[in-house]
């Protein structure tokens, strides 16, 4: 059985991928598949993917059953730039709004209904899209929109619609870092494919290094060709992400699972982020 490992289209999860050794790693037994992070949250739970960069939410409903890679996430001290609630009217007045959420999200929609629920007292209804801002926005109030779908529609969007950063949010009202996806482990990969993880683990690690020594330039280079916007537009934007998992990020994570779980949002409260260790399989925290 190979070790499968999903692969987010999106540049704020690039880092971890854009050096790694692929060939190395396929000939040893891997196999990368490309996913959307809803795709891989159901992928992950199915047993058809065994590591992926899941959704924080989607650990947090799995998270007996997983563990995750240490000193890797895509988390946000602030402004993460890439996750945007964009509203025709200022955030404070969508009491009784309707908002389009993005099918592509978890962990962002579960995000947006703590900080209005929560911390703006609002009552809104949601409905579910796929990501296309003028469908979206055509009948509802609101929207809610993620990665590349964000942040272009960040370039074009009208002067007269608001624009807010959830990552900006959320550490406005709690003070913590957001970590918005963990790199997860099934167990069937911790416990047939160890060392060959262990590869996969160094990697990853290896490719944030290299994307933060060089100010992820050979990356932006790539991605503008893709994407479009200024060297200088995405240096501030990676500058602004975080791909740590530190003893904070795992405070503010697990704020973020209790909140969630009053809100019934989780059905089982998180008491652990189990933390997949080589030597000692793993450690909770």
């Amino acid at each position: 059985m190979s070790l499968v490992i999903a692969e987010i289209s999106y540049t704020n999860i690039l880092p971890m991928f854009y050096y790694v050794d692929r060939e190395k790693l396929k000939h040893a037994g891997c196999e990368f598949v490309p996913a959307i992070p809803s795709q891989l949250n159901q992928d992950m739970a199915d047993g058809k993917v065994h590591v992926g960069g899941i959704s924080s939410f989607a650990y947090g409903e799995h998270s007996e059953e997983y563990q995750v890679l240490p000193d890797l996430s895509v988390s946000a001290m602030k402004q993460v730039g890439s996750i945007f609630l964009f509203s025709k009217k200022p955030i404070e007045e969508l009491g009784g709004a309707s908002i389009a959420l993005t099918s592509s999200s978890a962990t962002s929609v579960n995000l947006l209904k703590i900080i209005l629920s929560k911390f703006y007292q609002l009552n809104v209804t949601y409905t579910t899209m796929a990501p296309n801002y003028s469908v979206m926005m055509n009948d509802h109030d609101a929207c809610l929109l993620i990665g590349d779908d964000a942040i272009l529609t960040s370039f074009s969007k009208q002067d007269a619609i608001y624009q807010y950063d959830l990552g900006c949010l959320w550490k406005l009202f709690t003070g913590f870092p957001m970590t918005f996806a963990l790199f997860a482990i099934r167990k069937e990969a911790w416990e047939k494919h160890g060392e060959l993880l262990a590869e996969v683990h160094r990697q990853f690690l290896k490719s944030k290094l290299l994307s933060r020594n060089n100010r992820f330039s050979e990356m932006i280079t790539s991605i503008r060709v893709q994407l479009g916007g200024t060297t200088d537009f995405w240096q501030t934007y990676f500058a602004g992400l975080n791909y740590e998992l530190t003893e904070t990020h795992l405070e503010g994570l697990h704020h973020f699972y209790d909140l969630a779980y009053e809100l019934n949002l989780l059905t089982q409260k998180v008491n652990k982020v189990s933390i997949w260790n080589p030597t000692e399989n793993f450690h909770s925290v």
